[in-house]
Protein backbone atom coordinates (compact mmCIF):
# COMPACT_ATOMS: atom_id res chain seq x y z
CA UNK A 1 0.00 0.00 0.00
CA UNK A 2 3.02 2.05 0.41
CA UNK A 3 4.38 1.59 -2.04
CA UNK A 4 1.46 2.25 -4.09
CA UNK A 5 1.31 5.54 -2.72
CA UNK A 6 4.90 6.27 -3.42
CA UNK A 7 4.29 5.42 -7.12
CA UNK A 8 1.04 7.24 -7.46
CA UNK A 9 3.19 10.44 -5.78
CA UNK A 10 5.94 9.79 -8.24
CA UNK A 11 3.54 9.95 -11.25
CA UNK A 12 2.33 12.80 -10.16
CA UNK A 13 4.74 15.26 -9.29
CA UNK A 14 8.61 15.03 -9.29
CA UNK A 15 8.52 16.94 -6.16
CA UNK A 16 9.99 15.33 -3.15
CA UNK A 17 7.81 17.15 -0.56
CA UNK A 18 5.17 15.94 -2.74
CA UNK A 19 6.36 12.70 -2.98
CA UNK A 20 6.60 11.91 -0.01
CA UNK A 21 3.91 13.54 1.76
CA UNK A 22 1.77 11.19 -0.14
CA UNK A 23 2.42 7.94 2.02
CA UNK A 24 2.05 9.86 5.20
CA UNK A 25 -1.74 10.70 4.27
CA UNK A 26 -2.37 6.94 3.53
CA UNK A 27 -0.54 6.10 7.06
CA UNK A 28 -2.67 8.42 8.99
CA UNK A 29 -3.64 6.55 11.91
CA UNK A 30 -0.40 3.81 11.30
CA UNK A 31 1.81 5.80 14.21
CA UNK A 32 4.84 3.38 13.15
CA UNK A 33 4.51 3.49 9.51
CA UNK A 34 4.17 7.47 10.62
CA UNK A 35 7.24 7.06 12.21
CA UNK A 36 8.95 5.63 9.83
CA UNK A 37 8.32 7.84 6.97
CA UNK A 38 8.73 11.28 9.24
CA UNK A 39 11.89 9.73 10.68
CA UNK A 40 13.26 9.57 6.70
CA UNK A 41 11.77 13.15 5.60
CA UNK A 42 13.84 14.62 8.53
CA UNK A 43 16.84 12.27 8.67
CA UNK A 44 20.12 14.38 8.21
CA UNK A 45 21.96 13.56 5.07
CA UNK A 46 26.12 13.30 5.79
CA UNK A 47 25.82 16.45 8.27
CA UNK A 48 23.60 18.36 6.08
CA UNK A 49 20.23 19.70 7.71
CA UNK A 50 17.31 17.20 7.04
CA UNK A 51 16.36 17.05 3.45
CA UNK A 52 12.45 17.82 3.67
CA UNK A 53 11.03 19.63 7.07
CA UNK A 54 7.88 18.62 8.69
CA UNK A 55 6.31 21.54 10.48
CA UNK A 56 4.72 20.50 13.95
CA UNK A 57 0.54 20.26 14.19
CA UNK A 58 -0.82 23.92 14.37
CA UNK A 59 -4.16 24.53 14.42
CA UNK A 60 -3.46 28.39 12.38
CA UNK A 61 -1.56 26.02 9.76
CA UNK A 62 -2.28 22.39 9.84
CA UNK A 63 -5.27 21.29 7.63
CA UNK A 64 -7.23 17.82 9.13
CA UNK A 65 -4.63 15.73 6.65
CA UNK A 66 -1.25 16.22 5.36
CA UNK A 67 -0.91 19.09 3.39
CA UNK A 68 2.04 21.05 1.33
CA UNK A 69 3.06 24.63 1.44
CA UNK A 70 5.69 26.69 0.97
CA UNK A 71 7.83 23.29 0.42
CA UNK A 72 7.23 21.44 3.78
CA UNK A 73 5.06 19.03 5.11
CA UNK A 74 2.52 19.83 7.76
CA UNK A 75 1.59 17.66 10.03
CA UNK A 76 -1.71 16.41 10.04
CA UNK A 77 -3.79 17.70 13.17
CA UNK A 78 -6.36 14.41 12.35
CA UNK A 79 -3.34 12.14 12.38
CA UNK A 80 -2.85 12.56 16.71
CA UNK A 81 -3.56 10.01 18.79
CA UNK A 82 -7.33 9.70 19.63
CA UNK A 83 -8.72 12.61 17.44
CA UNK A 84 -10.88 12.19 14.72
CA UNK A 85 -10.59 13.91 11.52
CA UNK A 86 -14.27 15.30 11.52
CA UNK A 87 -13.83 17.37 14.76
CA UNK A 88 -10.09 18.49 13.25
CA UNK A 89 -12.68 19.56 10.39
CA UNK A 90 -14.18 21.70 12.27
CA UNK A 91 -11.27 23.73 13.43
CA UNK A 92 -10.43 23.98 9.51
CA UNK A 93 -13.68 25.01 9.24
CA UNK A 94 -14.04 27.95 11.86
CA UNK A 95 -10.08 29.31 10.55
CA UNK A 96 -11.80 29.71 7.05
CA UNK A 97 -12.56 33.76 7.94
CA UNK A 98 -8.81 34.32 9.32
CA UNK A 99 -6.42 32.76 11.81
CA UNK A 100 -7.23 32.60 15.22
CA UNK A 101 -5.77 34.92 17.44
CA UNK A 102 -5.86 34.28 20.74
CA UNK A 103 -7.33 30.87 22.68
CA UNK A 104 -10.03 32.48 23.98
CA UNK A 105 -10.58 33.50 19.93
CA UNK A 106 -10.40 29.96 19.41
CA UNK A 107 -13.00 29.27 22.06
CA UNK A 108 -15.74 31.35 20.25
CA UNK A 109 -15.17 30.39 16.35
CA UNK A 110 -15.11 26.23 17.22
CA UNK A 111 -17.20 24.78 19.61
CA UNK A 112 -15.32 22.92 22.04
CA UNK A 113 -17.69 20.73 23.45
CA UNK A 114 -18.24 19.46 20.28
CA UNK A 115 -14.44 18.85 19.62
CA UNK A 116 -14.25 16.93 23.16
CA UNK A 117 -11.94 17.36 25.81
CA UNK A 118 -9.61 14.54 24.51
CA UNK A 119 -8.78 15.83 21.24
CA UNK A 120 -8.20 18.97 22.76
CA UNK A 121 -5.57 17.45 25.80
CA UNK A 122 -3.71 15.76 22.31
CA UNK A 123 -4.15 18.89 20.35
CA UNK A 124 -2.10 21.18 23.88
CA UNK A 125 0.06 17.98 24.20
CA UNK A 126 1.40 18.05 20.77
CA UNK A 127 2.12 21.88 20.30
CA UNK A 128 -1.06 22.66 18.70
CA UNK A 129 -1.23 25.89 20.51
CA UNK A 130 1.65 26.97 20.18
CA UNK A 131 1.19 30.16 18.16
CA UNK A 132 -1.50 31.39 20.45
CA UNK A 133 -0.24 30.53 23.81
CA UNK A 134 3.61 28.82 24.22
CA UNK A 135 3.26 27.43 27.73
CA UNK A 136 1.23 23.78 26.34
CA UNK A 137 1.37 22.89 30.53
CA UNK A 138 -1.04 26.40 30.57
CA UNK A 139 -3.26 25.05 27.74
CA UNK A 140 -3.48 21.74 29.24
CA UNK A 141 -4.26 23.07 32.42
CA UNK A 142 -6.67 25.49 30.90
CA UNK A 143 -8.92 22.82 29.26
CA UNK A 144 -11.64 22.47 31.45
CA UNK A 145 -12.32 26.25 31.51
CA UNK A 146 -11.98 26.68 27.82
CA UNK A 147 -14.54 24.26 26.84
CA UNK A 148 -17.24 25.72 29.34
CA UNK A 149 -16.05 28.93 28.29
CA UNK A 150 -17.01 27.92 24.38
CA UNK A 151 -20.15 26.14 25.32
CA UNK A 152 -21.84 29.05 26.64
CA UNK A 153 -21.35 31.25 23.59
CA UNK A 154 -22.24 28.39 21.36
CA UNK A 155 -25.53 27.74 23.65
CA UNK A 156 -26.35 31.33 23.89
CA UNK A 157 -26.53 31.36 20.33
CA UNK A 158 -28.04 27.94 19.63
CA UNK A 159 -30.36 29.61 21.98
CA UNK A 160 -31.05 32.73 19.39
CA UNK A 161 -32.27 34.49 22.30
CA UNK A 162 -31.48 38.21 23.51
CA UNK A 163 -29.10 37.81 26.67
CA UNK A 164 -28.57 39.78 29.13
CA UNK A 165 -25.52 41.39 27.69
CA UNK A 166 -27.19 41.81 24.19
CA UNK A 167 -26.37 38.97 22.73
CA UNK A 168 -22.65 39.79 22.60
CA UNK A 169 -20.10 37.43 22.75
CA UNK A 170 -17.61 39.53 23.78
CA UNK A 171 -19.71 40.31 26.19
CA UNK A 172 -19.04 37.01 28.05
CA UNK A 173 -15.88 37.26 30.57
CA UNK A 174 -13.06 34.49 29.46
CA UNK A 175 -11.96 32.55 31.90
CA UNK A 176 -8.45 32.82 33.52
CA UNK A 177 -5.64 30.72 32.22
CA UNK A 178 -4.26 28.44 34.97
CA UNK A 179 -1.13 30.19 36.41
CA UNK A 180 1.85 27.52 35.92
CA UNK A 181 5.12 27.31 34.23
CA UNK A 182 5.56 25.28 31.23
CA UNK A 183 6.60 21.54 31.30
CA UNK A 184 10.25 20.95 31.36
CA UNK A 185 12.11 19.80 28.22
CA UNK A 186 11.60 16.35 28.96
CA UNK A 187 8.07 16.81 30.12
CA UNK A 188 7.12 18.85 26.72
CA UNK A 189 8.87 15.78 24.43
CA UNK A 190 7.21 13.22 27.10
CA UNK A 191 4.14 14.48 26.26
CA UNK A 192 4.68 15.20 22.37
CA UNK A 193 5.42 11.96 22.26
CA UNK A 194 2.29 10.77 23.97
CA UNK A 195 -0.22 12.36 21.21
CA UNK A 196 2.16 11.99 18.09
CA UNK A 197 3.52 8.75 18.85
CA UNK A 198 6.91 10.12 18.50
CA UNK A 199 8.99 12.55 18.96
CA UNK A 200 9.00 15.51 16.19
CA UNK A 201 9.83 19.11 17.62
CA UNK A 202 12.98 17.90 19.41
CA UNK A 203 14.27 14.55 21.48
CA UNK A 204 15.14 13.95 24.60
CA UNK A 205 18.60 13.79 23.81
CA UNK A 206 19.40 16.69 22.36
CA UNK A 207 21.00 18.29 25.85
CA UNK A 208 22.96 15.11 26.03
CA UNK A 209 24.65 15.53 22.28
CA UNK A 210 28.12 17.37 23.48
CA UNK A 211 28.79 15.18 26.19
CA UNK A 212 28.06 12.14 24.27
CA UNK A 213 30.45 13.55 21.82
CA UNK A 214 33.26 13.58 24.40
CA UNK A 215 32.65 10.23 26.07
CA UNK A 216 33.08 9.07 22.10
CA UNK A 217 29.33 7.02 21.80
CA UNK A 218 28.12 6.83 18.52
CA UNK A 219 24.32 7.96 16.88
CA UNK A 220 22.80 5.55 15.79
CA UNK A 221 22.99 6.73 11.91
CA UNK A 222 26.92 6.36 12.45
CA UNK A 223 26.84 3.20 14.41
CA UNK A 224 25.14 1.09 11.34
CA UNK A 225 27.58 2.71 8.74
CA UNK A 226 30.19 1.03 10.46
CA UNK A 227 29.26 -1.93 12.08
CA UNK A 228 30.80 -4.20 14.40
CA UNK A 229 30.34 -3.45 18.21
CA UNK A 230 30.07 -0.29 20.07
CA UNK A 231 28.23 2.36 22.35
CA UNK A 232 25.19 4.29 21.13
CA UNK A 233 22.91 6.28 22.79
CA UNK A 234 18.88 5.98 22.70
CA UNK A 235 15.85 6.60 24.57
CA UNK A 236 13.68 3.63 25.22
CA UNK A 237 10.29 3.84 23.12
CA UNK A 238 8.57 0.11 24.03
CA UNK A 239 9.45 -3.32 24.84
CA UNK A 240 7.96 -6.44 23.39
CA UNK A 241 8.79 -9.58 25.83
CA UNK A 242 8.63 -12.97 24.08
CA UNK A 243 9.58 -16.33 24.88
CA UNK A 244 11.65 -18.89 23.17
CA UNK A 245 10.31 -22.75 22.63
CA UNK A 246 12.82 -23.75 25.69
CA UNK A 247 11.10 -20.93 27.64
CA UNK A 248 13.63 -18.41 27.91
CA UNK A 249 12.60 -14.78 27.77
CA UNK A 250 14.19 -12.56 25.52
CA UNK A 251 13.17 -8.80 23.91
CA UNK A 252 12.77 -6.28 21.12
CA UNK A 253 13.37 -2.90 22.73
CA UNK A 254 12.79 -0.02 20.35
CA UNK A 255 14.90 2.82 20.72
CA UNK A 256 15.56 6.36 19.06
CA UNK A 257 17.94 8.63 18.71
CA UNK A 258 18.60 12.25 17.30
CA UNK A 259 19.22 10.39 13.69
CA UNK A 260 16.50 7.97 13.91
CA UNK A 261 14.35 4.71 15.52
CA UNK A 262 15.54 1.50 15.32
CA UNK A 263 15.40 -1.71 17.29
CA UNK A 264 17.76 -4.00 19.40
CA UNK A 265 17.10 -7.40 20.37
CA UNK A 266 18.18 -8.77 24.23
CA UNK A 267 18.62 -12.14 25.56
CA UNK A 268 17.23 -13.21 28.95
CA UNK A 269 21.24 -12.97 30.11
CA UNK A 270 20.72 -9.53 29.41
CA UNK A 271 17.37 -8.75 30.33
CA UNK A 272 18.06 -9.98 33.78
CA UNK A 273 21.15 -7.90 34.01
CA UNK A 274 19.21 -4.87 32.82
CA UNK A 275 15.59 -4.78 32.64
CA UNK A 276 15.32 -2.11 36.22
CA UNK A 277 16.91 0.03 33.29
CA UNK A 278 14.71 -0.92 30.76
CA UNK A 279 11.68 1.92 31.10
CA UNK A 280 9.67 3.61 28.44
CA UNK A 281 11.70 6.83 28.15
CA UNK A 282 14.90 6.25 29.85
CA UNK A 283 17.63 7.34 28.16
CA UNK A 284 20.49 4.81 28.12
CA UNK A 285 23.79 4.18 26.36
CA UNK A 286 23.77 0.81 24.95
CA UNK A 287 26.52 -1.49 24.20
CA UNK A 288 25.52 -3.22 21.01
CA UNK A 289 26.99 -5.38 18.24
CA UNK A 290 25.82 -5.89 14.71
CA UNK A 291 24.95 -9.35 13.49
CA UNK A 292 26.91 -10.69 10.63
CA UNK A 293 24.20 -9.52 7.83
CA UNK A 294 24.44 -5.68 9.43
CA UNK A 295 20.93 -5.58 10.12
CA UNK A 296 20.06 -6.68 13.58
CA UNK A 297 21.28 -5.25 16.39
CA UNK A 298 21.93 -7.67 19.10
CA UNK A 299 21.92 -5.64 23.04
CA UNK A 300 24.77 -6.94 25.02
CA UNK A 301 25.23 -4.13 28.13
CA UNK A 302 22.87 -0.74 29.45
CA UNK A 303 24.01 2.16 31.66
CA UNK A 304 21.86 4.99 32.35
CA UNK A 305 23.17 7.97 30.05
CA UNK A 306 23.38 10.21 32.95
CA UNK A 307 25.88 8.16 34.83
CA UNK A 308 27.89 7.43 31.27
CA UNK A 309 28.17 11.23 30.71
CA UNK A 310 28.91 12.62 34.59
CA UNK A 311 32.63 12.22 34.21
CA UNK A 312 32.67 13.33 30.32
CA UNK A 313 34.75 16.59 30.85
CA UNK A 314 34.24 19.88 32.92
CA UNK A 315 31.17 21.79 32.22
CA UNK A 316 29.85 24.83 33.06
CA UNK A 317 26.52 26.50 31.79
CA UNK A 318 26.27 30.05 30.36
CA UNK A 319 22.73 31.19 30.58
CA UNK A 320 21.90 34.38 28.47
CA UNK A 321 19.27 36.53 30.13
CA UNK A 322 16.33 38.28 28.83
CA UNK A 323 13.70 39.08 31.54
CA UNK A 324 13.97 39.26 34.87
CA UNK A 325 11.37 36.89 35.63
CA UNK A 326 14.62 34.16 34.75
CA UNK A 327 16.41 34.67 37.97
CA UNK A 328 13.69 32.88 40.67
CA UNK A 329 13.52 30.19 38.29
CA UNK A 330 17.06 30.07 37.50
CA UNK A 331 17.50 29.40 41.32
CA UNK A 332 14.03 27.17 41.84
CA UNK A 333 15.74 24.70 39.16
CA UNK A 334 19.91 24.99 40.56
CA UNK A 335 18.16 24.43 44.22
CA UNK A 336 15.36 22.03 43.52
CA UNK A 337 16.15 18.64 45.08
CA UNK A 338 15.81 16.62 42.07
CA UNK A 339 19.33 18.69 41.79
CA UNK A 340 20.66 16.25 44.23
CA UNK A 341 20.98 13.23 42.41
CA UNK A 342 22.80 15.04 39.21
CA UNK A 343 26.22 13.75 39.06
CA UNK A 344 28.59 16.63 37.62
CA UNK A 345 29.61 20.10 39.26
CA UNK A 346 30.59 22.93 37.56
CA UNK A 347 30.16 26.87 37.70
CA UNK A 348 27.11 28.89 36.00
CA UNK A 349 27.97 32.36 34.58
CA UNK A 350 24.82 34.76 34.34
CA UNK A 351 24.84 36.58 31.28
CA UNK A 352 22.97 39.90 31.05
CA UNK A 353 22.37 42.23 27.73
CA UNK A 354 22.76 46.06 28.55
CA UNK A 355 21.30 47.77 25.54
CA UNK A 356 21.96 51.15 27.16
CA UNK A 357 25.61 50.46 26.91
CA UNK A 358 25.65 48.17 23.50
CA UNK A 359 27.27 45.31 25.75
CA UNK A 360 26.96 42.69 28.02
CA UNK A 361 27.26 41.89 31.86
CA UNK A 362 28.83 38.80 32.91
CA UNK A 363 28.07 37.50 36.42
CA UNK A 364 30.14 34.88 37.80
CA UNK A 365 27.40 32.59 40.47
CA UNK A 366 29.57 31.80 43.35
CA UNK A 367 30.66 28.06 43.94
CA UNK A 368 29.95 25.20 42.22
CA UNK A 369 26.73 23.28 40.70
CA UNK A 370 25.23 20.39 40.39
CA UNK A 371 24.96 20.13 36.62
CA UNK A 372 24.22 17.95 33.62
CA UNK A 373 22.10 17.60 30.51
CA UNK A 374 18.52 17.52 32.56
CA UNK A 375 19.87 20.40 34.50
CA UNK A 376 20.91 22.33 30.90
CA UNK A 377 17.52 21.39 29.74
CA UNK A 378 15.49 22.43 32.54
CA UNK A 379 17.47 25.71 32.71
CA UNK A 380 16.39 26.41 28.75
CA UNK A 381 13.07 26.13 29.17
CA UNK A 382 12.54 28.85 32.58
CA UNK A 383 10.85 31.77 32.11
CA UNK A 384 13.05 35.17 30.62
CA UNK A 385 16.20 32.46 29.85
CA UNK A 386 17.17 33.47 25.92
CA UNK A 387 19.40 30.96 25.33
CA UNK A 388 22.07 28.48 27.36
CA UNK A 389 25.50 27.55 26.11
CA UNK A 390 28.05 24.71 28.14
CA UNK A 391 31.42 25.39 28.33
Amino acid sequence: YALVSYQTAWLKTNHPVEFMAAPLKHAMHRTDNLNRFAQECMQEKQGQKPWIKIQPPCVNRSEAKFTVRDGEILYALGALKNVGTEAMNMIVEARAEGPFKTLFDFARRVDLKAVGKRPMEMLARAGGFDALEPNRRRVFDSIDALVDYSAAIHEERRSNQVSLFGGDDDALPPPRLARTEDWLPTERLREEHNAIGFYLSGHPLDDYEGALRRKQIQSYQSFMSRGGQGRIAGTLAAIQYRKSARGTRFAFIGFSDTTGAYEVMAFSDVLAQAEERLTPGANLVLNVEADEEGGRLMLRGVQAAEDVVADAGAMGLKIYIDGPEALQSIKARLQAPAAKRLKGQGPVHLVFDTPEHESEVEVVLPGRWMLGPEMKGAIKAAPGVAHVEEF
